[in-house]
């Protein structure tokens, strides 16, 4: 089976399994993969790839587990709420970050930038950013 990680995200589960995702389709697209990963429990990741043309319109945390962080192409600025503060980090194309367990995180781009994620994604929680 051959896709794109753009369109297809890829679950990692139990038991070392792979299994290709069907086309991301919009935000409810997760509430269906949660049914989906649900036997997984928190053991289950999301590995998907996207492209971001301007900032994230809100802010997420992932309580379960970390997230990966891959920047593919051009620059993209992590924000991490830590502590009572907000710590920036810049990713240039091949460097990566981790979004720790219970940690909200957004991010900036000034121009079009590809990112990678492997995330731990039950529970996923959002907010306004």
């Amino acid at each position: 089976m051959k896709s794109s990680i753009l369109t297809h995200p890829i679950h990692l589960g139990l038991g070392a399994t792979a299994i290709a995702q069907p086309p991301f389709v919009g935000m409810e697209w997760y509430e269906a993969y949660a049914e989906r990963a649900v036997a997984d429990g928190a053991e289950g990741q999301l590995v998907s790839a996207y492209d971001f043309a301007e900032p994230w319109p809100m802010w997420e945390m992932h309580p379960h587990g970390d997230e990966v962080v891959l920047c593919l192409s051009s620059v993209v600025t992590l924000h991490q709420e830590r502590d009572g503060g907000v710590e920036k980090i810049t990713l240039h194309a091949g460097e990566f970050a981790i979004n720790s367990a219970g940690v909200w995180h957004t991010a900036d781009v000034a121009e079009p930038t590809r990112v990678l994620f492997i995330t731990a994604g039950m529970d996923t929680q959002h907010r306004p950013r």
